[in-house]
Parts: structure tokens; sequence; C-alpha cells
């Protein structure tokens, strides 16, 4: 039984059968609530099969859009299954990313789908301006071009996204964030229209209402994006945030900010709000972060405007705020090394900035043990420290944190020295390599502040009393050798090489502090102690480490002295002499260099080959600038080389460096601990420093053709000797007036741009509103002349219908009153000929019996006279009846005369009529004066109908006559009737007395009766 009924059942539908059913339906539908079904079926299948819905149902979902915008339950779905289709189940059979790109392309490829999208977020409803901004979203994933040009195209498509900022739902106005962030990540145009619009005091409204930095969410992180993609690259944009007061919101929003401190005076538990920050929160930090890096957005080197931002930032008290919260104890190393690079681009390449620098205080949060003599200050007298500035003291003189007791402020570049010199903890290592940076944006393109620093840091060391944080001291100490000979341990490796990348940068391209550090000397010839001068201590140490390689930390050593001695050699005769004084170096680093590739017992085989690479530079380096007189002369030096190393040796270690991944790559390569796992002892992948790198890049060419080089050939380094103070301070000033002039200069081309881009943005929004109004205006004239043309098409048509109708019922009058003047005539001659053959008939009777009458006619002659005078008055009678039946037969006439006249001036309005529905149709623009005549025409139809009633009551008028006439017709043919019957009657009567009536009675009798007819 159940088989038979499973055989009988229907064949069940699949999901593709059912799917092109609802299409079919939506497309063909034409009442709402059949399309609202069909959408909400096909949402159902969106998930699962988005391509069977998009091929079959995409374009009517769309047109639906249209057609149903108005209600806001339709739209609603419609919007909830065309994201559906951009957002399948990962799991569904059909989800593919060829589908997103199609629907992408179908939305962005007509301009009015993306305008559809944005007109739907002037609406009120939530789910609309949601849905929307989240389908653009969708779309401009797959199409973020195209979908940036069609939001550019539309009428104020950029204000409408830019007002979602201030919708009061958190939902619509987090999706317009996100909208707003992906759309200006790349569109230098729409950064400006986005912030022409209001858009950067709305973000900084949107963070203070959501907590700030310490307390907001992801909301800000959102924000601070925003506010980065506004800003990057964009320098209209960031004149236009400079002259609309937001620097100082900057500040403001940051934990050591003004308005932050205001908050926190007044309360009571300030301590408990202090240690509230020493709690982790991620979100806390991920917003601190990005707010620096909203800073340094500002802060690009090279860009226009970057000295004017930097101008800004120190005039708003940024950079003081910014240094305390890198000194920040509860500070998390990623964003003190944040903080600390932020810093070091505040001031990079500004001299008064430079300048004003070093004379900041901050409170370190690492004390040291130190001596408060010999600390670095600046040139300025002022800069020097006072009394009761020393930092705590520590027993054993090991880095440590903070004690109860609180730490005195000092210097910031003190602090830098320290933070970058003698902190060894591994996790730090980011910090101290931001540290390192700010010391170099410290004195970068600053001559007076390079001597001044490396004479300070010469002084401190020559006196014996330096600190440990000074840069020479560390390279020329000694005691980190072990006793004996023994292997020197690598506590801190990057020590040695952050002070040597310090050197580097003081002594790059400056002959005069090359000659001011060569002139350092170790040792005390007074104590018997030999003396050995800087570039031959540094090389002794590089050969020490080189020949132990005690460790893989010796490698960051090795390179840091590399990169130096390279620097002070190049182009230094007098160094490459005084380098090649020690035989044994130069031995030492060719037998290295030509060492077979492998790894070593302690070091990787990456590093052998970076150093392996740079003892080649060095060596070329060496050659390059030797001389016939140096120590070992050029052309010897030569042969060496080739012999103790080969060329082909030192070409593959020259072209196997360039290779290397950090240094081919180095400008990709984030420099920092990266992926190293904390308290794993590994050491960072960084070996060089930036300006290096651009030193090497610059002369690798020379440096691999050097060995090619004649020996007879000597490269002449020329210096000058001595210059004319007074010229040279007058070049000075016309540099710094050029600079000057050249700063206004960009600072008014920057203005220039910004009210360009104003006026632009200011422009186009008036075009858009106007095109806006325009369309409006042009929609309702077309609503209004289509409702004109309409009502004047039913206007017409009712008239022409009235006008026929009235035509048919005067016909139809006209042709009843033929009909009845017809029957009357007809029935007035039958009348007519029947009283002939009635009187015929009696006149014979008559005849017959005139004899009798005759005789009996003189004793009625009175009688017969009285009958011949009755007679008379009946035929006047008769012949008034005549002339009336002629008068009505005449007034009849005139009618029909009356109703012809009435058809011709009917026909003449209506081709006025006509005239003027042909006016009104070649000139809609004189509409009024076509309903003015229309008025008139309506005027004179009701005056037409007037004559017409008028004529219809002459009709009654003229009918009541002719049944007037009609009765006296009758009553005359009745009493002559009587007449006859009486005179029939009389002759009978004089025949039964006898009387004889005569032949000429009766002659007289037929004339009268001739007279009657």
């Amino acid at each position: 039984m159940l088989r038979v009924l499973e055989s009988q059942a229907p064949p069940k539908q699949t999901a593709t059968d059912t799917i092109n059913t609802l299409s079919g339906r939506l497309l063909s539908a034409t009442l709402l609530e059949d399309r609202r079904a069909a959408i909400l079926g096909l949402r159902s299948f969106a998930k699962e099969y988005p391509a069977s819905v998009a091929s079959g149902a995409l374009r009517g979902l769309i047109s639906s859009l249209t057609k149903d915008a108005e209600d806001v339950d339709t739209l609603k779905i419609v919007l909830e299954t065309l994201l559906m289709l951009f957002r399948p189940n990962h799991d569904s059979p059909e989800a593919s990313d060829d589908i997103t790109l199609w629907l992408a392309d179908e939305f962005t490829q007509r301009q009015d789908n993306i305008t559809l999208l944005l007109d739907f977020l002037e609406t009120s409803d939530f789910y609309s301006r949601l849905y929307s901004i989240q389908l653009i979203s969708a779309i401009q994933e797959a199409r973020l071009e195209r979908t940036q040009e069609c939001i550019l195209s539309a009428p104020l498509g950029t204000t409408r996204l830019a007002s979602m900022l201030k919708d009061p739902r958190d939902a619509v106005r987090n999706a317009s964030i996100l909208l707003l962030t992906d759309l200006t990540t790349s569109s230098n145009e729409l950064q400006k229209l986005v912030a022409f619009e209001g858009a950067f005091e709305q973000l900084f409204a949107l963070i203070d209402e959501e907590g700030a930095l310490n307390h907001g969410g992801i909301v800000v992180q959102d924000c601070l994006s925003l506010l980065a993609n506004l800003l990057r690259h964009n320098s209209s944009n960031q004149s236009l945030f400079r002259e609309t007061g937001c620097i100082s919101k900057l500040g403001h929003l940051l934990p050591e900010g003004p308005l932050r401190t205001q908050k926190r005076a007044p309360q009571p538990d300030e301590e408990e709000e202090e240690d509230d920050d020493a709690f982790p929160n991620p979100q806390r930090d991920k917003n601190i972060w990005g707010i620096l890096a909203v800073l340094r957005m500002f802060l690009v080197k090279g860009s226009l405007g970057t000295q004017q931002n930097q101008n800004a930032f120190f005039k708003n008290g940024l950079l003081q705020q910014v240094l305390n919260l890198a000194f920040k104890e509860s500070t998390l190393p990623r964003i003190r090394a944040e903080a600390l690079s932020t810093c070091a681009d505040m001031i990079w390449g500004n001299a008064p900035l430079q300048e004003h620098f070093a004379q900041l205080l901050v409170t370190p949060f690492i004390s040291f043990d130190s001596s408060p003599d010999t600390r670095i200050a600046s040139p300025a007298d002022s800069l020097r420290a006072p009394n009761g500035t020393s930092r705590t003291q520590t027993p054993n003189g090991q880095p440590r944190k903070t004690s109860p007791q609180p730490i005195q402020q000092v210097y910031v570049i003190e602090a830098l020295l320290d933070l970058t010199l003698r902190v060894s903890t591994t996790t730090l290592f980011d910090v101290r390599f931001a540290a390192a940076e700010c010391i170099k944006a410290y004195f970068s393109q600053h001559t007076q502040i390079k001597m001044h620093f490396l004479n300070r840091a010469i002084d401190g060391y020559s006196s014996g009393e330096d600190e440990t944080a000074n840069v020479v001291s560390i390279l020329m100490q000694r005691e980190s050798l072990g006793s004996s000979g023994t292997v020197r341990t690598h506590i801190d490796p990057y020590r040695q090489w952050f002070a040597a990348v310090l050197l580097f940068h003081l002594i790059q391209d400056d002959p005069d502090a090359k000659a001011l550090l060569q002139s350092v000397k170790y040792g005390n010839s007074e104590e018997g102690e030999e003396e050995v001068t800087f570039i031959q201590e540094i090389s002794g140490q590089l050969i020490y480490d080189v020949q132990q390689n005690a460790g893989a930390g010796a490698s960051r050593e090795i390179m840091g002295y590399l990169m130096l001695l390279c620097g002070l050699l190049f182009e230094d005769g007098v160094g490459v002499n005084d380098f090649l004084s020690e035989g044994s170096t130069l031995q030492i680093l060719m037998a290295y260099t030509s060492r077979a590739l492998g790894g070593t017992a302690t070091g990787g085989f990456d590093e052998h080959t970076l150093l392996r690479g740079m003892c080649a530079v060095l060596l070329g380096i060496v050659y390059e600038f030797s001389t016939k007189d140096s120590p070992l002369p050029r052309r010897k030096l030569q042969s060496v080389l080739l012999s103790g190393l080969g060329r082909e040796k030192f070409l593959d270690a020259l072209n196997q460096l360039r290779q290397h991944p950090l240094l081919r790559d180095f400008e990709v390569l984030p420099q920092s601990l990266g992926s190293v796992p904390p308290n794993s002892g590994t050491q960072p992948e960084v070996f060089f420093d930036s300006a290096f790198v651009e030193f090497l890049k610059d002369t690798f060419i020379r440096i691999t053709k050097a060995i090619d080089r004649d020996p007879g050939m000597e490269v002449q380094v020329t210096h000058i000797e001595g210059v004319d103070r007074d010229i040279l301070d007058s070049l000075r000033s016309q540099l710094e007036d050029k600079a000057d002039a050249l700063q206004k200069s960009e600072d008014r081309v920057l203005d220039l741009e910004r009210k360009l881009d104003q006026e632009i943005a200011g422009r186009r929004k008036e075009s858009e509103t106007a095109s806006t109004e325009v369309t409006r205006v042009k929609n309702i004239n077309e609503a209004l002349q289509t409702n004109h043309e309409s009502e004047l098409d039913h206007l017409t048509t009712d008239y022409e219908q009235r006008i026929s109708t009235l035509e048919s019922q005067l016909a139809a009058q006209k042709h009843d009153l033929e009909n009845q003047m017809l029957h009357l005539q007809k029935n007035a001659s039958d009348e007519a000929a029947r009283a002939k053959a009635t009187t015929d008939r009696e006149l014979d009777a008559l005849r017959r019996t005139n004899a009798e009458l005759e005789q009996r006619a003189k004793e009625a002659e009175w009688n017969s006279q009285q009958i011949s005078k009755a007679v008379s008055e009946l035929s006047a009678a008769a012949n008034k009846t005549r002339d009336n039946l002629t008068a009505a037969r005449h007034s009849l006439e005139r009618t029909e005369r009356t109703l012809k006249t009435r058809e011709t001036e009917l026909a003449e309005v209506k081709r006025e009529f006509d005239e003027l529905k042909e006016t009104s149709a070649k000139d809609v623009d004189a509409m009024q004066t076509v309903q003015a005549e229309l008025d008139d025409q309506r005027a004179a139809k009701e005056d037409v109908e007037g004559k017409v009633k008028t004529l219809e009551a002459e009709v009654e008028e003229t009918e009541q006559k002719r049944k007037e006439a009609q009765t006296e017709l009758d009553d005359l043919l009745m009493i002559l009737a009587d007449l006859e019957e009486k005179r029939a009657s009389d002759k009978k009567r004089l025949k039964e007395l006898g009387e004889e009536v005569s032949d000429a009675e009766d002659n007289e009798d037929d004339e009268d009766e001739n007279e009657v007819d």
C-alpha cells in the first residue's frame, strides 16, 4: 500500500527548480505581495545556492530596489538577500570568489545601482541605512576602484556617506566608519572630500564619546584607522587638520595630555586611577599605538609640510607628552618604542627643535649607577644639568626597576643614551633601537650638535671619569676582554653595535669629525703605556672577535666594528694608512673572507655570509684609498689581495652580501625584535643600519671595481684646509634666508592647495546639490506635465463624447420632427381626401334629393339664408385654419434653418478646439494660456449648450403650435362634418316636408362646397 502511495506521489522539486520558479515569479509579479513572497523564498536559498539565485534573480532583485523602494519591509528583505549572495556559507557547494566579482560588476557597471544604494542612506529607516552601507562595503571589497569612481560620480555621494558618522545608532555609525576606511585607503580625492565634510571633528567627537584611548573599544581603533587614512600622504588634509585646530585635540587624547590631567586633578582617588593604567588592557594599548601612528603620518621625511607639522606639534606640547609616555613606567615596550620613534620624527631635520630637544627633562623608568659629572648635555650652557639631578644609585650598578624612592628627572639625551647603551634585556631591543633613532634625529643634519656631541663623548673618555653610557668609552674599553686572553662573553652584543652605529652617523661625510675621532688614543704614554689610535683599537677588537667568534652574539659586534671602520676609512687616506700600520689585521681579514662557505661552530651560515661580505667591503675600501706612501704600498697591497684572497673570492663575497635578504630587502624588512620568543636568548635579526645600507648601495659598484683598478692610479681625495669665516657665515646666513623663503613658499603652496581643494570640494558639492535640485524639479515638471496631459486628454475625450452625444440627440430630434411633419402632412392629406370623398358622396345624394329640396325651398328660404350665413362663417374659419397651417410650416422651416446654423457653429467650435489642442501639444510652456483657452472653450461649450437648449425649447414650442393647429383643423373638420350633416338633414327634412330643391340651389351648394374645399 505504501509503495502504491509513493508511486502516486508527485516528484520532489529540486532546489534549482524552486529557485527558477521563484525567479520567474519575481520578474512577472505585478502585485507587491507576490514579489515579497518570491523574495522571501529566494532569501532562504541565498546562503546555500548563491550562484543559482544570482543567475536567475539578481536583476529582478535590483529592479525590486527601484520598484519597492517605498515599502520598507520589502526593501529590507531585498537588501538582506543581496548581502547573503555576497557572503554565502563557506560550506556551500556554489560558494566562489567569482560569484562575488560578478555580483560586484552587476552593481558597479551601472552608476544608477550605486546611486540607488546611496539614496537609501537618506531614509530614516535603520535597516535600509545599515544594509545599504554593508552592501556597498561588500561591493568595494571586490571592485574597490570602480566603487570609488561610482561614489565620486554620484550626486552628493561622499556627503551622504560622511553624514552617516552622525547617525545616533551605533551599528550604522560603525559600519560607515569601516566603509569610509576602506574607501579612503587609496583614493586621494575621496580623502579630501571626506575631510572637507567635517570628518575630523566628528571622529574626535566619537572618540571622546566612546571613552577616549584608555577606555575606548574597537570603535576608537576604527576611528583612528580612518583618521590615519585621511592624513596619509595627503598634505592638503594635513594642512586642513592644522588650520581647524585638531592638533590640540590630538594632545588631549594622549594619556599624558592636558585634558586627561585636568579631569584627574580634582579627584581624590588619583592613585587608583594611575594604578588602573598598570593593569593589562590590550585595546587601550592598540588605541595608544594607533594615535602614535597618526602622529607619524604628519612626519614623513622629505614630505611637503613636514617641518610645519613638526613646529605645530611642538607648539601644542605634543613632543613633551610623547616623551612622557615613552618614559612612563607602565608603558608597554612596543608602545614605548613607537613613542620614541615618533619623537625622533618630530625633531628630525628641524634645527630649532633639535636644539630645544636637549633641554627637555624626563623621568627614567629604569635607574642606573652613574656619575653626575660627565653627562652628555646640549651645546648650550643652559643645558647643563643643575645640582641634584643625579639619578638614584643602585648597590650593584646594574639596571633595576624603580624603587619606592622617586627617581629624579634627567635630560632626555642622557636618558636616551642610558636606554640605548646600558639596557641588556632582549625584550627591550625595540625600545633601545627607537632610542638610538631618537639620538640620531637629535644631531642629524646639524653639524654643530654633531661636533658638540662627539667632543663631549671624547672628553668624557679622556677625563677618565666617564659614565658607562658613552659611545667612545664603550668602544675603547678593554674590560670586556677576558683576562689572560680568555674568551670574552657577550651578554649584550648590541651595546657595541649601537655605539658603533651612533659614531658612524656622527662621522659620515664629515672629515672634521673623522679627524677628531681618529685623534683619540688608548693608553697613557706618561705612565709608560703604549698609545694606540682609535682605528687600531677598533681593528684590534674586530680581529679578536673574528678569531674567537665567541658566541652567536659576536657577529653583531663584528658588524658594528666593520660599519664604523668602513665609514672612517672611506675617502680618508690618513685613516687607511693608520689601518694598514698593523699588517696582521689585513691578513686575518683576508683569511676570514676566503674561508669556505658553511656553518660555523658558533655562528650560522647567513651570519658568516654577511661578515665575509663586509670584510670584503672593508678590504675594497682600504685598497681604493691606499697610496704608494701607505705602510703597505698600493701596488704591493693589490698583489697581497690577489694572492691571499683572489679576485673571484673577493667578488663572490661581495655578490653574496648584495644578494643576502637582510641587505637586499632591508627597506621592507622590519628592524625590530620581530617574532623572537621572549626570554629565549635568541637575538634579533638586525645587523645593518639604514644610513650604512644607503652608503653601501651608493658605493657598491665603486668597491666592486676597485680590485681591477691599476695600482698606479691613486684616488685623490682633497679636503678644504681652511675657509674665510666671514664668507662662511655669510653663506650660512644666505642659506638660512633661502631655507626660510623656501619654507614660506612651501607653506604658501600648502595653504593655496588647501584652499583650492576646499574651493573644489565646495564647488563640487554645490554642483551636486544643484544637479540634485535640477533632477528633482525636472521630475516634478515631468509629473505635472504628465498629469496635465492626462487631464487634458480626459477633458478632451469627455468634451468630444458630450459633443457627439449632443449631435446624436439633435439628429434624432430632427429626424423625429421630420417624421412627425411627414406623418402630419400624410394624415392631413388623408383626412382631406376622405372628407372630399365623403362630401362627394353626400353631394351626389344631395343632388338626388335636390329636386325635393327645391320644391320646399321657398318654405325654408329663411332657414336657407341662415344656413348660407353659417356656411360663410365656416368657410372663413376654414381659410383661417389653412393660414395657420401654412404659418406652422414656415415656422418649422425656420427651426430647421436654425438647427443647421447651430450645427455649423458647433463644427466651428470643434474646429477651434482641435486647433487649441494642437497648439497645446506643440507648446507645453504655454500650458496656462491653453488652460485659459480651454476655459473659454468650456464657456463657448456652455453657450452652445444654452443655444441647444433654446433650440430644443423652440422645437417644443413649434411642436406645441403644430399640435394646436392640428387641434384647430380637427375642430374645423368636425364643424364641416356637422354642417354637412345638418345641411343633409335639412334637405332631407325639406324633402320630407315636400319642398323641392332646385338645380340652382344645388349649384350654389356645389360652389359653396368648392369654396369650402
